[in-house]
């Protein structure tokens, strides 16, 4: 046998704790040398901040130190380079360490570490001045690989309760030190709250000094390893050395997690990843269903007919009739290509058959699911690979839209135009099906026992139809819930980035309770703490109504494994048959507590929300009754270790998702340094825009289109009438995410979905200094949001009113409604706003309400004779300038109608008015800090430059806008 070492002098050996503790001082000294240096050398600089400098900020953040100036920043990057060398060792040890025959933990954890250092030296170097865009890449690429680096080390450590102890510690230190991070990241971002980025720096460099302490442990593990040097052709004139040639032996009976104790398999890996985005393309699909639905009520102003595609959904009840249900069954792949046609509809131009084709999609789909379940019934193991796939799943579509500003790169409303992924998902979609259906057991599986247990079927089919309805209208969209519970500025409460991280995570966490603690879940103790979460979800706002919906999210995860279990006992076509059946009477419940006014006995449900979450929880009780009625059937699944093994899999997906959740979540976060458009002239260009639930003419998302409308006509503050879309039917959008991170504008929803309005939203360049949401008086009609804000333009605070009033019809409505607006802006000492939406005619009605000694309110042109409906009302500035400018085909769907046939069920006065105020976009122009002055007008060449309108949008205009009623924009003197 060959020998194990060459023969030879030893020249020099050192004890493998000292790789440890070079790595450590070195790497100390790095961070530890530039701080001493810049506190030194440039203390007041590098504490200034972009809201403050000293004395109130007096400690430098990690960024400031290490990066902006010279020399502290070559002390930084000299010592970084000297520890790279024994860092890369230290991780080469750690592998000799923990290596073990058949394992592939071990590789996968030293990939990591040598990544890590990689990216190190990547943002060390790649300094946020220097590329702001590849430091901020490196920067999260490390922080990403820090949760797999320290779970991997916790995993593999050696038996020395010492260094698992202090491994413990400080990896509870360094991810417990994230929370107060973010904490006060925020209140220096978003509240620009004094003081708070030091707070935020002492956390930073906690971070720093725990992230390093974490890896000097190893010192405790590699005094068992000597490095050795040795001359072997005798060149060398050192001393002969004695040393023990020897290595750490094998622990064969070490503890270590049994899910990730066995080999890893890369095409298991790639199984559990098809059935996961098999599970993200089912409700990729079934989200998509309502968007496309909602488009035609919108065209008719009323029900449409179109509306009854939704019960496509209760495709399951076929699955009764048994040569039916052996087809599917044994045909199962071909069911869940046939789904995809959803993912192919976008390339179907008409709204109709678009529409038909998602229909037959939706229905294909859950006919599968629901076929798959039955099928995997006898086979734990995969029984809950595929519940596992379909939470995951809901997910995956979750961050996708968390990623994509709330609207899903695969739904048919998208193309390569309006941010679509359509070619690519169809593509992993096909591949997803064929991998995922190779192995799906064709016979239908052995029946349970007749003797077993089952409980009843119909609480079966309830329990499912109230977790469906509550995982698709609660946590298909990670903003749903923050929106819930948001009331305005100051912030008090979770905002939709970076908090919808937080909501993914308790999804997560919710799950592994199911599939790790189904007992738990299960149990009427935790069915009780679910109730009071909703309970406090629907009934409080802020921060204590976002703690309720973050343990209610995680308690409807938990039940996916412990519901559907439960289902599958019993026939599908009566479990998920009715369970669809009832989830369809639920979105039409949840959706009639808005839309009364427009629908048969909308009355008995207007306004409530809370009749709809306590049978949403009802329902899901009911499932838990016959869930504690059967027989649990996890015994062969607990012992199984190839059942062991297929779980850690879909661990690691979860993981994966959470580590992307968390890195949208960093690369969406806001600036805050927004700028207006003419802040040299101190001007405000204000506009009222009826967004109408962003589809466009063709069914396609407009908030693109919208956006390039709103940067070139250059408007710093815009109000958004029926813009709240959080709703299944309407998708679970949101529309001023993505205007607002695109163009740098502050924005507030307005009354949250729980407020039963259509919707109100406030975007401003300027800092919102408070805002009040009201809702106004509507004894018979829809409500009427109404958003107060306070500004900070140019130092001077300004008050910004947005308001959307009732209908034509609802008179009294109207009146009651513009008696309280009118006191409202007569309360405000301040300069003032209206952007409006008043369904009144000039000079008569209740426009003498609005307009005049009651509100203190002048209109911005009376001489605009050609308005209905949108209005912009001033006080207290200087009004420049006033234009109209023509919709083109972004966001009246209605406007349809006037070049065809009038629908039947359309309501022709409504039609009229809600054309007349739809087709233009109302702007004014106003300078801050100048008197109102008169309405003389004055030819624009009496104007300077930076105060007129875009000269883009005169005669042809672009894209269908146009200056419009006027042909051009008035100026005032």
């Amino acid at each position: 046998m060959a020998p194990r070492h060459r023969d030879g002098d030893v020249v020099a050996s050192v004890s493998g704790k000292w790789v440890s503790w070079v790595h450590t001082v070195v790497a100390y000294a790095a961070f530890l040398g530039a701080l001493i240096v810049g506190v030194a050398l440039h203390y007041k600089k590098i504490v200034q901040n972009e809201h403050y400098g000293y004395p109130q900020e007096w400690f430098p953040s990690v960024s400031a130190t290490i990066g902006d100036r010279y020399p502290e920043r070559s002390v930084f990057q000299v010592f970084i380079a000297i520890t790279s060398g024994p860092r890369f060792a230290l991780v080469a040890l750690w592998y000799l360490l923990t290596a073990r025959p058949g394992t592939t933990l071990p590789k996968f954890v030293a990939g990591v570490g040598i990544f890590r250092t990689l990216t190190c030296g990547g943002w060390t170097y790649v300094t946020s001045t220097d590329d702001h865009k590849w430091h901020d890449i490196f920067m999260i690429s490390y922080l990403v690989a820090t949760l797999p680096w320290t779970l991997g080390c916790l995993a593999l450590s050696p038996r020395n309760p010492a260094a698992v102890k202090y491994r413990k510690i400080l990896a509870g230190a360094f991810f417990g030190t994230l929370i107060p991070l973010v904490y006060f990241f925020i209140q220096h971002k978003v509240h620009k709250v004094p003081g708070a980025y030091t707070i935020y720096a002492f956390f930073e460099w906690s971070l720093v000094l725990l992230d390093v302490a974490f890896d000097a442990v190893t010192a405790m593990d590699f005094e068992g390893f000597e490095l050795v040097v040795k001359d072997v052709k005798g060149t060398s004139r050192g001393n002969n050395k004695m040393v023990v040639d020897a290595v750490l032996e094998k622990e064969k009976d070490k503890q270590v997690d049994q899910v990730f104790s066995l080999r890893f398999s890369w095409p298991d890996a790639l199984d559990a990843a098809a059935d996961v985005y098999n599970g993200f393309v089912f409700w990729s699909i079934l989200t998509s269903l309502g968007v496309l639905v909602w488009y035609f009520p919108l065209w008719q102003m009323g029900l449409s007919g179109w509306e009854a595609i939704i019960m496509s959904t209760v495709s399951p009840v076929s699955l009764s009739i048994g040569p039916l249900r052996r087809f599917v069954i044994q045909n199962i792949r071909w069911m869940h290509l046939l789904s995809l046609t959803g993912l192919l509809a976008y390339l179907v131009k008409s709204p109709e058959y678009r529409l038909l084709s998602v229909g037959f999609a939706v229905c294909m789909s859950c006919l599968s699911w629901a076929a798959t379940f039955y099928t995997e019934r006898s086979q734990p193991a995969r029984m809950e690979a595929r519940i596992s796939a379909f939470g995951l799943g809901l997910m995956a579509s979750t961050i996708a839209k968390f990623a994509f500003w709330t609207n899903n790169p695969i739904w048919p409303v998208v193309h390569a135009q309006n941010g679509g992924w359509n070619k690519t998902g169809l593509a992993l979609a096909i591949l997803a099906v064929l991998r995922s259906t190779r192995r799906t057991a064709s016979s239908g599986g052995e029946a349970p026992s007749p003797r077993a247990k089952k409980g009843s079927s119909a609480l079966a089919g309830l329990g499912l139809a109230g977790l469906f309805f509550a995982m698709h209208s609660l946590l298909s969209d990670s903003s749903t819930m923050i929106l819930w519970v948001w009331e305005g500025y100051p912030v008090r409460g979770p905002l939709a980035v970076p908090h919808g991280s937080y909501t993914i995570f308790a999804m997560g966490v919710g799950l592994l309770i199911g599939l790790f603690y189904t007992d738990f879940a299960r149990s009427w103790t935790f069915f009780g703490i679910g109730s009071v979460a909703a309970a406090v979800l629907t009934t409080y706002s802020n921060w204590f109504g976002y703690y309720g919906a973050l343990i209610l999210a995680a308690y409807i995860m938990a039940l996916i494994p412990v519901l559907i279990t439960s289902a599958v006992r019993h026939s599908p076509a009566t479990t998920f048959g009715l369970g669809f059946l009832v989830y369809n009477i639920l979105v039409l419940a949840h959706v009639w507590i808005v839309a009364y006014a427009f629908v048969p006995g909308g009355f008995l449900m207007r306004e409530h929300t809370d009749y709809v979450m306590t049978v949403t929880m009802l329902c899901m009780g009911a499932g838990v009754f016959s869930a504690q009625a059967s027989e649990p059937n996890n015994a062969r699944k607990s012992t199984n270790p190839t059942a062991r093994k297929q779980r850690g899999y879909y661990i690691y997906v979860l993981v994966a998702l959470q580590l992307l959740s968390a890195s949208i979540a960093y690369l969406r976060f806001p600036s805050y340094n927004y700028t207006p458009y003419h802040k040299d002239e101190k001007l405000v260009t204000a506009g009222i825009w009826t967004i109408h639930f962003s589809l466009d003419n063709d069914m396609w998302t407009s908030e693109r289109r919208m956006r390039d409308a709103i940067k070139e006509l250059e408007i710093d503050v815009i109000g958004l009438l029926e813009s709240d879309l959080q709703r299944i039917i309407m998708g679970n959008r949101d529309t001023t995410q993505y205007i607002a991170e695109d163009l740098g504008m502050y924005v507030d929803y307005g009354p949250g979905p729980n407020k039963h309005t259509w919707g109100s939203a406030l975007l401003s360049k300027f800092p919102i200094v408070n805002s009040t949401h009201h809702l106004l008086p509507s004894p018979v009609g829809e409500l009427a949001p109404a958003i107060h804000a306070t500004l900070d333009m140019y130092g001077e605070l300004v008050d910004v009113f947005v308001f959307h009033s009732g209908q034509e019809e609802d008179v009294e409505d109207r009146r009651l409604q513009s008696e309280y607006l009118a006191r409202l802006m007569r309360s405000s000492p301040r300069p003032s706003i209206l952007l409006s939406y008043l369904v009144t005619k000039p000079n008569e009605g209740n426009y003498n309400t609005y307009v005049g000694e009651k509100s203190g309110m002048r209109d911005i042109d009376p001489s605009d004779w050609d308005r209905w409906c949108e209005y912009i009302l001033y006080k207290g500035l200087k009004r420049t300038g006033y234009a109209r400018v023509s919709r083109g085909t972004i966001t009246d769907t209605e406007i349809q109608a006037s070049l065809s046939p009038t629908p039947p069920l359309l309501n022709m006065s409504a039609f009229q008015n809600l054309v007349s105020c739809a087709a233009v976009r109302i702007l004014g122009k106003f300078a801050v800090g100048e008197p109102e002055g008169s309405d003389t007008l004055i030819a624009e060449e009496q104007v300077p430059h930076g105060r007129r309108f875009p000269a883009l949008f005169r005669g042809e205009g672009v894209r269908g806008h146009r200056y419009h009623v006027f042909d051009e924009p008035q100026y005032f003197e």
